[in-house]
């Protein structure tokens, strides 16, 4: 898992970039997060009911949420103090 691919879904997602969403979960080594942009993709291209397309997308956006705050607990920024 990279923490860059949820920075990006979260930015294709934004943009409405959905080539490269699609491309993303192609890629993607985390499948939760694959699984959750196929969902997406597939409600957002086939689906006629809007409140389908929505909760989807809300799964989504609250997946990449809890990945991203679970993946800055485990590698916590390294800040070097200046000493004065």
């Amino acid at each position: 898992m990279d923490k860059v691919d949820y920075d990006r879904a979260l930015y294709y997602t934004h943009r409405s970039e959905w080539d490269n969403l699609l491309i993303l979960m192609v890629r993607s080594k985390d499948d939760l997060l694959s699984k959750r942009i196929e969902h997406f993709l597939h409600a957002y291209h086939f689906s006629h009911d809007y409140t389908v397309v929505e909760r989807n997308l809300y799964t989504l956006l609250r997946y990449i949420e809890h990945a991203n705050i679970t993946y800055s607990e485990e590698q916590p920024l390294e800040v070097d103090v200046v000493k004065m």
